[in-house]
């Protein structure tokens, strides 16, 4: 199924280790930046991660930067422009992003909006749009899920829309990603659970969608291993380091493989979801993906089948008749998400997270727009969203 041409770019660096951040004023120091504008959200100033970034930044002799605290849930346009002032008028020459997803693209959305010179994001909407060098940035997430600090993407709220918009170039990929164990150790289980499984999708779709390329293969497999190996001791014991530097890696390289390759129909109806409901991305993920998998069975069996030693172990697969293994791969993840749901509440139902049926047609309206169901081998039709959605419920 591979492409016979294929382009594959990773160009950011990574620190991954324990105490990685100890080495984040080197890196600036090699950019010549000296005056950051740090973006986070106040729970993060709360939990003490802020002040672990401050610490390492004053013993490289990086005195008071600029913090911006406020960033919400859901990243959103006003707050991208808002940000993006605030870095001019003090006239700062780089960004560490700190956070979650939201923060991530909040970051890349600021980003956009300064190397394009536009005083609104809403004005450079489009594909490959950056025509300019962006600013420097470093990114240290917080949650092991989304993968921003490896993507070209960034998902952003137009909140007069109702929808979450895709923003898309390689320059968008941050100069450096830190991976720290230590800043996802706070994570209370409901939440590792959710990003955890929205990196799993990540890889999953990577390995499966039409764009799929023997290098982004690669990150996606030992992606699923890390999580299928990680993820449920990472939910259960939050303080085990190993697990959580493992899950980080994981999502780090989930992010990867779908930044090279693209995602599918699971992205494309919970980017709906979220727009028109707002129930978090991981969420969404996590109810979607095994019906998902079965629409896409007739066309990808076999490659959920190759993926299956990583749930079950490769006696176990071999044991297990070829034709039958694509099959009993969604009744792992289901058996995943049964456990997920049992020792970190993560939701399995749409109507657990109060989705209601008469939203049902904007979210089919949305999904079939996607540009993430374009990538996906079977078409996205109103009719198969519709299906997934009743399903799900």
């Amino acid at each position: 199924m591979n492409s016979e041409y294929f382009e594959y770019q990773n160009r950011g660096k990574l620190l991954s280790g324990k105490n990685a951040i100890d080495h984040i004023a080197y890196e600036l120091n090699n950019m010549m930046c000296k005056k950051p504008l740090i973006i986070t959200d106040k729970m993060l100033v709360k939990f003490g991660h802020v002040n672990i970034l401050l610490k390492a930044l004053k013993e490289g002799d990086i005195d008071n930067p600029l913090i911006y605290d406020d960033v919400p849930a859901d990243s959103s346009v006003e707050v991208c422009n808002a940000i993006a002032s605030i870095y001019r008028e003090n006239e700062c020459d780089c960004l560490i992003a700190l956070g979650g997803g939201s923060v991530l693209d909040t970051s890349k959305g600021v980003n956009l909006t300064l190397s394009s010179g536009a005083d609104n994001l809403l004005d450079i909407m489009g594909l490959g749009i950056i025509q300019r060098k962006t600013v420097p940035s470093i990114m240290i997430p917080t949650t092991s899920g989304t993968g921003s600090e490896a993507t070209l993407v960034a998902v952003i709220a137009d909140k007069l829309q109702n929808v979450k918009m895709e923003f898309i170039s390689y320059n968008l990929v941050p100069d450096v990603a830190i991976l720290d164990p230590r800043m996802t150790l706070t994570l209370p289980p409901k939440l590792t659970a959710a990003t955890g499984f929205d990196a799993l999708v990540h890889a999953i779709e990577a390995y499966t969608c039409k764009q799929k390329n023997p290098i982004s293969d690669v990150f996606a497999i030992r992606a699923i291993k890390f999580i299928c190996d990680n993820l449920i001791r990472g939910v259960v014991d939050g303080k085990d380091e190993d697990a959580r530097l493992a899950l980080a890696n994981a999502s780090y390289m989930a992010g990867t493989a779908f930044s090279n390759s693209m995602v599918g129909m699971v992205h494309a109806i919970g980017h709906a979801l979220g727009g028109v409901c707002h129930i978090p991305h991981g969420y969404a993920m996590s109810i979607l993906l095994p019906y998902c998998m079965e629409y896409n069975y007739d066309a990808v069996g076999n490659l959920y089948g190759e993926l299956l030693q990583y749930f079950v172990g490769i006696e176990e697969t071999a044991v297990t008749p070829r034709n039958e293994r694509g099959k009993r791969c969604i009744e792992e993840i289901r058996e995943m998400l049964k456990k997920l749901n049992e020792v970190g509440g993560l939701p399995i139902r749409l109507r657990d997270v109060n989705v209601s049926k008469d939203d049902f047609e904007k979210i089919v309206e949305n999904a079939i727009n996607d540009g993430a169901a374009i990538v996906n081998y079977r078409n996205v039709s109103k009719e198969a969203v519709f299906a997934i959605l009743n399903q799900a419920y």
